[in-house]
């Protein structure tokens, strides 16, 4: 007569002590990923941050955003690069946060993984800690839920919600835009987050390529390319708020420059952003060409190298361009907004791009 094993956790496919595992590896990297206002440390359900440092605004309204990196994290395992696709996650995040002029104050994660790996979970962790470090805002706290069964044991996905804060009387939106005022491109490090479903449906289904294909068009291989992080400009755009007065952000991300730019114009005027203005990098026109993408599924779907529109007055734009040139951020006038009149739409894209 034999002996019937119990169910176990374990047994289950959940490994608690890889769990511990990693958090123990990632304890460093969530430290450097602080503010003042942090309560205590790693560890305990849930994350604390001094609302006291609140008081010095008048009317602070809290902001909140949630987001994740989609399919991108597909790139990132077959890579074995888990490092950077943290950074994209918090500028998903922060730099919804920034739009509305909020200051990013804190950020937790969420990583679903169909095995625990400790190394592996503690590179994504630090990928989101430096991209926190780079936005000014603290990693607070975070989750991460083995799913076997549900995922493959390299499978993964992460999430990621922020806070942040802006005082009432300086919140930024569609009510300042003014007509005459200027439109300012800030440029992309690339595809950024979005639209990885059709780039991997050209470029591996379509196309055959393989991620270490040697691209002379890109200077380097193809799966460095599409790993590129996600630039965060939350810093950069609060600073220009200190600088020259701002009417409205766009954060351009799914649906492109001209339906993320639409959010923020009032029924009453309208955008013309001239493609003339910029050259895309040319890992746009190789999704195109290689898809046969038509130029407006491609602007619908990618940022096209723009990934944040700042909408300023006039009188504003030289102080504007030479604060994005002190940090360091590759940004130029890129269009202007007019009286809606026969406009059915709130943003035109003219003109060609720059060869």
């Amino acid at each position: 007569m034999s002996e019937t094993t119990g169910a176990s956790y374990a047994a289950a496919g959940v490994d608690i002590e890889a769990g511990d595992l990693a958090v123990d590896l990632m304890k460093e990297w969530v430290r450097k990923a602080t503010r003042p206002e942090v309560v205590g440390g790693l560890g305990g359900f849930a994350g604390l941050f001094d609302a006291s440092a609140l008081k010095r605004y008048e009317r602070p309204l809290l902001a909140s955003a949630t987001d994740g990196v989609g399919t991108k994290v597909d790139i990132a395992r077959r890579m074995g690069v888990y490092d950077t696709i943290g950074h994209d996650l918090v500028g998903m995040v922060v730099d919804d946060l920034v739009v509305c002029g909020a200051e990013p104050l804190f950020m937790t994660d969420y990583i679903c993984v169909g095995k625990v790996h400790p190394e592996r979970v503690a590179a994504i962790v630090k990928g989101i800690a430096e991209g926190c470090v780079l936005a000014g805002c603290a990693l607070v706290g975070g989750e991460t839920a083995e799913h076997p069964g549900l995922l493959g044991a390299d499978e993964f996905d992460v999430a990621g919600a922020g806070t942040g804060v802006v005082e009432a009387d300086r919140l930024l939106g569609a009510d300042r835009i003014r007509e005459g005022d200027a439109v300012i491109a800030m440029a992309s490090s690339g595809l950024h987050s979005n639209g990885y479903s059709l780039v991997r449906h050209v470029l591996f289904d379509r196309a055959g390529w393989k991620l270490d294909r040697e691209v002379p068009e890109l200077g380097r291989t193809l799966g460095e390319e599409l790993l590129e992080p996600t630039k965060i400009y939350s810093l950069d755009c609060l600073a220009l708020t200190r600088t020259a007065e701002v009417h409205a952000f766009s954060h351009i991300t799914g649906g492109g420059l001209a339906n993320n730019l639409a959010r923020v114009i009032p029924d009453h005027l309208h955008a013309t952003v001239d493609r003339a203005t910029w050259t895309p990098d040319p890992v746009f026109g190789l999704v195109g060409e290689l898809g046969g993408v038509a130029r407006p599924e491609l602007e619908k779907t990618l940022n096209m190298g723009v990934g944040m529109i700042a909408v300023v007055p006039q009188e504003s734009v030289d102080v504007a361009l030479a604060t994005f040139a002190d940090r360091d951020v590759d940004a130029w006038v890129c269009g202007e907004i007019e009286t809606r009149g026969d406009h059915a739409q709130a943003v035109t894209l003219k003109g060609d791009y720059a060869k």
